[in-house]
């Protein structure tokens, strides 16, 4: 279990608390892990709303182009397309979307 040592707690006038003070970097850290683990709503509704893929509500999440996810693959944009549009790539492709999306893996997994 993770405790915080150097940490302030500020109370109020009621004597409860209502602010917790902790180092920046330990911040940092607690909000980068929360950008690997939680989906955007937005991402949600465009897979929710509109049938769209994981990969292709990420990318347009993101404001990507299929060209441009291609490029980052290093495959041609119709091919890119072809992937994008299947409901399960394989693994691989699945790893390889992420890495050019710049996300975990397992977020393409909704």
């Amino acid at each position: 279990m993770n405790t915080f040592s150097n940490v302030q707690i500020i109370n109020g006038p009621d004597g409860e608390p209502v602010y917790v003070v902790i180092p920046y970097a330990t911040y940092m850290q607690a909000r980068a892990r929360q950008r690997d683990d939680l989906v955007p709503h937005q991402v949600v509704g465009f897979i929710a709303e509109r049938g769209w893929t994981a990969a292709r509500a990420w990318r347009e999440y993101l404001g990507l182009t299929q060209q441009q996810m291609a490029s980052r693959i290093g495959i041609s944009q119709p091919a890119y397309a072809q992937q994008e549009a299947g409901l399960r790539p394989r693994k691989a492709t699945r790893a390889r979307i992420a890495a050019a999306l710049g996300i975990e893996t397992q977020l393409l997994d909704l």
